[in-house]
């Protein structure tokens, strides 16, 4: 059998990576599926049901653990990050995935709303960045640091100008970085879901009017006539994080069934 055409391994064998907000929906199911493709995992999140995805991970022999973290606090995060290494003995891959969503009208959001947005959504990415790069440097095997955004960083509907702002902010970070970070071999990229059938969504279904307005929204707007699911997003966080990707950074890929 000829080179090119020879089986290929797990996509993330033997890869070390560090997720944020992976205590359920897409960030559990990137988790799920980056372990199953062979990395080892360490979770850093706030919601103690990270620690049922991490028992199941290492139920299904999985290398994981998981840390307790805030991703808007910037000692919280150079702990997550020195124990990852510690316990993964290098950091191949960081996913910043934690995020938060508020619903309200811009004449009605809170301050506090407002600078959560941008704390949990685009501060954490930058912490992650700061005390991650000299872990990433020291990795040799392809690094990669993947960000989410979404397509309400683009457009959105009325109601989220705080999470709208906070994902725009990370596009145009994951672009920056991207070109300072190059020279260094370490990739930054993002994805930008549009609807997605999760909890996370509750608070702009909410402000909308409830899931049948939801419903015609996504059937007016979506070609593909429907949501995604948590697990066609988890692999493009799969393609990004692993060798599939090797010559792609300073992208923001779009998820959205043709909405945009």
């Amino acid at each position: 059998m000829s080179a090119a055409l020879a089986p290929r391994g797990p996509r993330m064998d033997g890869r070390r990576v560090v997720i944020t907000g992976a205590a359920a929906n897409i960030g559990a199911a990137t988790a799920r599926l980056l372990g199953a493709e062979g990395a080892s995992v360490v979770i850093g999140d706030l919601d103690d049901r990270a620690q049922l995805v991490v028992d199941e991970l290492v139920d299904a022999g999985v290398t994981a653990t998981f840390v307790k973290t805030d991703v808007s606090n910037g000692e919280s995060m150079q702990a997550l990050l020195a124990a990852a290494n510690e316990f993964l003995g290098g950091i191949d891959v960081i996913i910043n995935n934690a995020g938060v969503q508020r619903s309200s009208a811009i004449s009605e959001m809170s301050e506090s709303d407002w600078d959560l947005h941008m704390n949990v959504n685009a501060r954490s990415c930058f912490l992650a960045a700061r005390y991650g790069v000299p872990y990433l440097r020291e990795s040799g095997r392809n690094p990669a640091i993947v960000n989410m955004a979404s397509v309400g960083g683009y457009k959105a509907p009325a109601g989220l100008s705080g999470y709208s702002a906070s994902k725009g902010a990370i596009i145009a970070f994951t672009r920056t970085v991207a070109t300072e970070l190059g020279p260094d071999g370490i990739r930054v990229n993002a994805i930008a879901p549009g609807w997605v059938d999760t909890s996370f969504n509750d608070p702009i279904v909410a402000h909308m009017g409830g899931k049948a307005v939801q419903d015609a929204q996504v059937a007016a707007g979506v070609p593909l006539g429907r949501q995604g699911r948590s697990d066609e997003i988890a692999e493009a966080f799969l393609f990004l994080a692993s060798d599939a990707s090797t010559f792609m950074t300073g992208q923001t890929i779009v998820i959205d069934g043709g909405a945009s």
